[in-house]
């Protein structure tokens, strides 16, 4: 339980310094969908999976790239979760 909140803090770090950071105060939910709230945009998603590859050593494959896998903090963390 402590490495996947870990990992959900690396992730939120990430978000809110590379897509939020001319709003650092911004504050979303683990569930909040990252697209639907505009959080990230398609291009985001992209850098998003090359800070998770580098991050946690894992590959994301094309057909992984799904809302289920990649469209909120806690579905992140449960992605990260089942591949490492």
């Amino acid at each position: 339980m402590k490495e996947l909140l870990e990992k959900k803090q690396k992730i939120r770090n990430y978000i809110v310094e590379t897509f939020l950071f001319d709003a650092p105060d911004a504050e979303f939910d683990d569930d909040d969908s990252l697209l639907d709230s505009g959080i990230i945009d398609s291009t985001g998603v992209l850098e998003l999976i090359s800070f998770i590859e580098e991050e946690f050593d894992i590959e994301v494959k094309d057909e992984e790239l799904i809302p289920d896998n990649l469209d909120s903090l806690n579905r992140l963390a449960a992605y990260i979760e089942r591949k490492s």
